[in-house]
This record gives C-alpha cells, sequence and structure tokens, in this order.
C-alpha cells in the first residue's frame, strides 16, 4: 500500500485538476484568438495571451477551490519556468554581436534606467515595491514573459497575482497601442530603415508587436527590429537575477542578501550557445530545426498554461482595486524607455 502511494500517479494526482483546467482554459484562448480578431475587422487581433488570462479570471470564482489549488500553482510556479528557459532557443548570438557596440550600449543604458524607473514610479505613488520590479523588467525586457520570470524571484506579497495580471495586460495593450503609433513617430522623424527598426526593437515591450510594427514599414526595418529585440530577450537572465538581488537585499541588511539561482535562468542562457552553435551548422538543420521548433512550440503553451493558471487564481475585484496608479506607473516605464531610445539614435546620428 505504502509503495502504491508513492508511485509517480499519486503524486501527480493532486495537481491534474488545476492542470487540466489550466491547459483547457489556454486551449480556448488560442481557438478564440482568430474569432475575436475576424470580429474586429481582420486588422487588430487581441493576443492569446491576454485573452487567457481573461477567461482564467472569468473562471475564478469556479477555480477558486482547493481541488484546483495545487495544480495551478504547479503551473505558474515550475511549468513558467521550463517553458520560459525554452525561449533561449529564439536567440543566436551572431545576430546580436552584429548590432555593434554603440547600439548594444544603447539598449542596455535604457533598459536599465527603465527598470530603475519603475522601482521610482511604484514608490513615488504607494506601490509596492513588487509591483515597480513588475513594471520596470516587463516593459524593458519582453513583456509579459519578462514579468513572469520576475515574478518567480520575487518575495511573495499581498496583491503580488493582482499585480501580476495587470502587468501581463499593461504590457500587451501599451504594445499593441506602441505596434500602431511607433512606425508613425519613426516617419515623422525621418529616421532610416536601421534606425526605424532600433527604435522599434528597442522600445516595443513584446516580440510579436515588434514584429508586426518591423514589417509595417519595411523588411529591413523588420529585420532590425526583431535583432534588437532579441538582444533584450537575451538580458532577460542578468535583469531577473539583479532585480532579484535587490529585493533580497530590500528585505534585510545588504550584508546578508542572498543572489536567487534561477535554475531556469542558466537553462535559458545555455540554451541560447546551444542555438548559437547549431545554427552555424548548416549540416545539423535537417535534424535541429525540427527539434527547435517543437520545443519552442512547447514554450509557447507552457506560458499559455501558466498565464491562464495565473487569470484563475486572480479575482476581478483584486484587478478593479489596483487604482490608477498601477497604470500611471506602466505608462510611465513606457514612456520612459521611449524617450532613452529615441534621445539616444538622435544623439548617435
Amino acid at each position: 500500500m505504502s509503495v502504491a502511494s508513492s508511485s509517480p500517479l499519486s503524486a501527480w494526482r493532486p495537481l491534474l485538476d488545476g492542470i487540466v483546467l489550466s491547459t483547457a482554459v489556454a486551449i480556448a484562448s488560442v481557438l478564440a484568438e482568430p474569432v475575436l480578431k475576424t470580429w474586429l475587422g481582420g486588422k487588430i487581433g487581441i493576443p492569446a495571451v491576454v485573452i487567457a488570462l481573461l477567461i482564467g479570471m472569468a473562471l475564478h470564482p469556479l477555480a477558486n477551490t482547493v481541488r484546483f489549488q495545487a495544480g495551478m500553482v504547479f503551473c505558474v510556479k515550475k511549468m513558467l519556468r521550463w517553458a520560459i528557459a525554452l525561449l533561449g532557443l529564439r536567440i543566436a548570438l551572431g545576430d546580436i554581436i552584429a548590432l555593434g557596440l554603440s547600439t548594444a550600449l544603447l539598449v542596455v543604458f535604457s533598459m536599465i534606467v527603465t527598470v530603475i524607473s519603475g522601482f521610482w514610479l511604484a514608490r513615488l505613488l504607494g506601490r509596492e515595491h513588487g509591483f515597480g520590479a513588475l513594471a520596470g523588467v516587463a516593459t524593458a525586457v519582453c513583456g509579459a514573459s519578462a514579468a513572469l520570470a520576475t515574478a518567480s524571484v520575487l518575495p511573495d506579497y499581498r496583491g503580488k497575482a493582482a499585480d501580476v495580471a495587470f502587468t501581463v495586460i499593461a504590457m500587451n495593450a501599451l504594445a499593441t497601442i506602441a505596434m500602431l503609433a511607433y512606425p508613425l513617430i519613426c516617419v515623422w522623424l525621418g529616421l532610416s530603415p536601421t534606425q526605424t527598426g532600433v527604435m522599434l526593437g528597442a522600445s516595443i515591450h513584446d516580440v510579436a508587436q515588434v514584429v508586426g510594427a518591423g514589417q509595417s514599414v519595411s523588411d529591413d526595418a523588420a529585420n532590425a527590429a526583431v535583432i534588437v529585440k532579441l538582444f533584450r530577450v537575451f538580458l532577460l537572465l542578468p535583469a531577473v537575477l539583479l532585480v532579484g538581488w535587490w529585493m533580497a537585499r530590500e528585505g534585510g541588511h545588504p550584508s546578508d542578501a542572498k543572489v536567487p539561482v534561477p535554475v531556469f535562468a542558466f537553462v535559458f542562457l545555455a540554451l541560447c550557445l546551444v542555438n548559437s552553435a547549431f545554427a552555424t551548422q548548416p549540416a545539423l538543420a535537417g535534424f535541429y530545426e525540427p527539434v527547435r521548433a517543437a520545443l519552442l512550440e512547447a514554450s509557447r503553451w507552457g506560458l499559455l498554461i501558466a498565464i491562464a493558471a495565473l487569470g484563475l487564481g486572480t479575482s476581478i475585484g483584486s484587478m478593479v482595486r489596483l487604482g490608477w496608479r498601477h497604470l500611471v506607473v506602466v505608462t510611465g516605464t513606457s514612456l520612459v524607455i521611449l524617450g532613452l531610445v529615441l534621445g539616444g539614435l538622435t544623439a548617435l546620428g
């Protein structure tokens, strides 16, 4: 009897209900995405990640029971980390090196100041330091994925789930606005295709919106935008580690601060290196590309399921109570990175 109770199946059984419910919400979001895009005229759509979060929040009264909690926590804590780690397969270091030193320094500087501005704005407006970290890193790196990665190294505090949910929704909304508005700003300023690509890739939050904005200008702009954006994604590892260290430092004496060691972040870096090595070997393309595509698809679904679980654990009431100050923080960080990137491009000429 004791052997049966310690079997792998029995260990997973308490998690299944929450995992199945979260997966069902993720599937529903994927099916709903093209339908909603059609309803909205076919030009602007709502990303599946936002749909999953909203469906999950709508089902929170159903999911807010002991039956689903363990599985939902597993999705948000464990599955999420491995899904983020697999994103390393999107990045080739050769493309990043081709950016040039001045562009790389501009991107890094704007990211650092943006993260700092998240903390500063949160403190100024009386929000939790954790929310400042979420807003700053999500804006500086890659939107929803960065918010979720940052959440994994933040200490638990009251309202954390609502803060994460708000950040995910706000980042997608602001990135969609940026996708439409920023190309017009580039045209107005007379930026070259390469400068336009750098501007879009360095200031828009999510990869999908970066691609959309770049393609609305030209292929050259789109290519430059994607490379710059992937450089920002590559910097997810140091961003998460530094924010985790800072939050630990804030919680006690500086000498007692311990740097959190998220294994997923180092797996992310290792996979960046693997992708960089394999991408330069044409002889391996027949084997590597299908494997890479399958793992990136697994990452996409893992992120969707984790977002769905996050939504299931977040009440709409808790979101409503956050107030205008949260919106000011995320809007402020977005304007900071936009201003820094445009200022840097103007200075570089």
